[in-house]
């Protein structure tokens, strides 16, 4: 009786988990060619976006990624410098918000488009995110 209410408990448990959604769509990263940058070392820093935004945006929904491209070449370089970093990367993304807000601080039933995300290193070092919003 015991294995049998565990195992119940269990499957409730992975069912709930499971009715929660995930907050990331199946998101690749656009515009991922360059000279700056491999696409293993854009896919990095994308990760790192993903990750946190799992943790930190309840009742969001990633739906878009895109690397701001080469042209923004002079705009790295600021980032790097403020973040006394060799490098910086700046990534925008598109996310929704379902009606709780998010953690309250974001507008209910809202899609963001052009959501900044700014990550610096050194070199042979993992990306850390910085700084995010709009710029």
């Amino acid at each position: 009786m015991k294995k049998i209410l565990a195992s119940l408990i269990v499957a409730v448990s992975l069912l709930s988990l499971a009715a929660c959604g995930n907050p990331v769509k199946n998101v690749d990263v656009i515009g991922a060619d360059s000279e700056l940058y491999t696409k293993s070392e854009i896919d990095a820093a994308a990760d790192t976006v993903v990750k946190y935004f799992e943790d930190h945006f309840g009742g969001c929904v990633l739906t878009e990624m895109r690397y701001m491209g080469d042209d923004s070449a002079e705009v790295f370089a600021e980032w790097a410098e403020q973040y006394d970093a060799e490098q910086a990367i700046v990534l925008t993304s598109s996310f929704d918000v379902d009606a709780s807000g998010g953690d309250g601080s974001l507008n209910p039933n809202t899609t963001y488009d052009g959501w900044q995300w700014i990550l610096t290193r050194n070199a042979d070092e993992r990306w850390t995110l910085q700084t995010w919003g709009y710029g």
